[in-house]
C-alpha cells in the first residue's frame, strides 16, 4: 500500500510540537513498514539536507500540488488542501475557535481550514479525548470517524545533572499559556528561585504576558528565553526542580510529558486535555486562580518528600505514553482504509 503524508511541518530547526509529532510519525510508520512504500509531501519549501538524507529507502519526496499520488493520504496537521481516494488527518486543537487567543482574520482561516479538513477526512485523528470531543462537538463530525491516539514521549535515563532551585515552563509565549499569571504566583516564593520561560515570543498576545515579566518586582530572577534548542531544552529539564503549564486551553501539552519523562515534579492546569496526560503524576490547579499556584509551586519548593514522590509519579506515568504506541495505531488507522 502506497501512503503520502503531508511533511510540511517536520521542516525547520525551530520545530514547534506539531512539528516534533510530524517527524516521529513521519519516520515511526515508514522505518516500521519497509515493505510498504511512503510518499512524503512538502509545500514548496526547502528541505533541509539532514533530513533528506535521513530519509528511509522505502520513502520518496514530492512537492505538494494538486492530487497526492497514493490511495491513502494523512494530513499531519488538520489541513486537507488536497484529498486522495482515502484521507486521514489529525486534529491538534481548537483553541482557536473556543477562547479569544488569535486574532480575528486567523480564526476565521483556521475556521475555514478545519471544516474542511473534517468534510474532507475518511478517518480524524485526534490527540486526546477532550479533542475529540471538541471535533464532535465544533466541526459536527461523528464519532465514529474519530479515532484517539495521544502523543508519545521518549523517556531518557535518569540524569546526574543537579538540580536546582529553577521553575521551569516550555511553550511559545501567547495569551492561552498564561505566563502572566505564573509570574504573580512565582513572586511567592522564597528567595533563591529563579523562573526560566522557555518559547518563541512571537504568539498571540505575547507582548501584555512579557509586559507582565517586565513589571514583576521579582524581573531579575526570571529568564525570558525565547525558542530554545532541543540540546538547551534537555538542560533545563535536567536541572529544573519544579515544571509549571497554567495553560488555559491545550490539546494535549507535550511539555507536561517531557518534564514528566525527566522526573520533574509538575505543576498543571486542570483544565481541558492536560489532566488526561498528567493523571494523578501532577498537582493540578485551576489556571486562574493564581493563590493555588503560588500555594502549589510553594509546597512542592518546601517539601523533598514531596518532589521524590511527583518526580517517581512522573517518570512511571510517562512510560505510559510510548511513541510506539502512536505509531501502530496510527498504522492501524491507515489499515482501515485500504
Amino acid at each position: 500500500m502506497s501512503i503520502a503524508l503531508d511533511a510540511t511541518y517536520s521542516i525547520g530547526r525551530n520545530l514547534s510540537g506539531v512539528g516534533v509529532y510530524s517527524r516521529e510519525i513521519l519516520f515511526g510508520v515508514s522505518g516500521a513498514h519497509p515493505e510498504e512504500e511512503f510518499l512524503f509531501y512538502y509545500r514548496p519549501n526547502k528541505l533541509p539536507r539532514s533530513l533528506r538524507d535521513s530519509l528511509p529507502r522505502n520513502v520518496k519526496r514530492r512537492i505538494l500540488r494538486g492530487r497526492p499520488g497514493a490511495p491513502v493520504f494523512h494530513a499531519l496537521n488538520q489541513r486537507v488542501d488536497f484529498a486522495a481516494r482515502r484521507t486521514v488527518s489529525t486534529f491538534h486543537d481548537l483553541f482557536v475557535l473556543t477562547g479569544e487567543y488569535s486574532s480575528p482574520e486567523f480564526r476565521a482561516r483556521f475556521a475555514a481550514q478545519a471544516r474542511q479538513a473534517a468534510q474532507k477526512s475518511d478517518l480524524i485523528i485526534a490527540v486526546s479525548e477532550f479533542t475529540a470531543h471538541q471535533v464532535e462537538e465544533l466541526l459536527r463530525v461523528e464519532r465514529s470517524r474519530i479515532r484517539v491516539i495521544p502523543h508519545g514521549v521518549h523517556v531518557p535515563n535518569a540524569s546526574s545533572t543537579p538540580r536546582q532551585k529553577l521553575v521551569l515552563t516550555v511553550g511559545a509565549i501567547q495569551k492561552r499559556k498564561n505566563i502572566a499569571r505564573l509570574v504573580q504566583a512565582f513572586e511567592r516564593m522564597p528567595p533563591g528561585w529563579r523562573l526560566a520561560v522557555a518559547g518563541s515570543t512571537e504568539g498571540f498576545g505575547a507582548a501584555e504576558e512579557l509586559r507582565a515579566i517586565e513589571l514583576s518586582s521579582r524581573r531579575a530572577d526570571i529568564d525570558t528565553l525565547g525558542y530554545v534548542t532541543s540540546i538547551e531544552l534537555e538542560s533545563l529539564y535536567n536541572r529544573a526542580s519544579i515544571f509549571a503549564f497554567p495553560s488555559l486551553d491545550e490539546g494535549f501539552g507535550m511539555p507536561v510529558l517531557d518534564a514528566m519523562a525527566h522526573g520533574i515534579p509538575v505543576v498543571a492546569s486542570n483544565r481541558s486535555a492536560i489532566p488526561e496526560v498528567a493523571g494523578d503524576a501532577a498537582v493540578l490547579v485551576d489556571p486562574l486562580n493564581t493563590d493555588q499556584l503560588g500555594e502549589a509551586l510553594c509546597s512542592i519548593a518546601g517539601d523533598s518528600k514531596l518532589q521524590q514522590s511527583l518526580a517517581q509519579r512522573g517518570r512511571e506515568r510517562a512510560t505510559r505514553f510510548p511513541w510506539a504506541a502512536a505509531i501502530e495505531k496510527t498504522w492501524a488507522a491507515y489499515n482501515e482504509l485500504r
